[in-house]
């Protein structure tokens, strides 16, 4: 089994060398960049939500930053039920971003899995071990009081 470091290597030199190849081929570069529009806030958490979904996600939650944060329009909160499966659904969720939309999403966390951070521009994404999540408590910090006084 190959460790977090061979697969972030990996990772790596499969953009690298993407781009190289494209780099040596401008009417494949063209092509590609006509054939990936980026998508709009709403498409991109969908295919967030419907990921996560797919690699059975625990207690997802949906934050809307638009107004409260410039840092995106939308915040995710999902957990898994293990440090493997955490591992798993970012990775996945971040190849699924990539494969369909271009997306290359900045990732942190991964090679432990207590708690893996998915930033895709318009869509933050935390995936936590529930015991993680219940410590940090990150969603009651978005809510509004009326909501923060109904989850106590």
């Amino acid at each position: 089994m190959p460790s977090a470091g061979d697969l972030s290597a990996r990772s790596k030199e499969d953009n690298d060398l993407s781009l190289s190849s494209m780099a040596g081929n401008p009417a494949a570069a063209g092509a590609r960049a006509m054939s990936v529009q980026a998508p709009d806030a709403e498409s991109t958490l969908a295919a967030v939500l419907k990921s996560l979904d797919d690699d059975k996600a625990e207690d997802v939650v949906q934050v809307d930053l638009r107004g409260k944060s410039e840092m995106g329009d939308y915040m995710v909160i999902a957990s898994g039920r293990s440090s493997r499966q955490v591992s798993s659904m970012a990775e996945k969720l971040t190849d699924r971003l990539k494969q369909t939309y271009g997306i290359l999403s900045k990732v942190e966390g991964r090679a432990t899995g207590d708690w893996v951070l998915i930033d895709t521009g318009d869509v933050v994404v935390h995936v936590f071990r529930p015991e993680v999540r219940e410590f940090y408590q990150l969603e009651k910090m978005w809510l509004s009081p009326e909501e923060a006084a109904r989850a106590d």
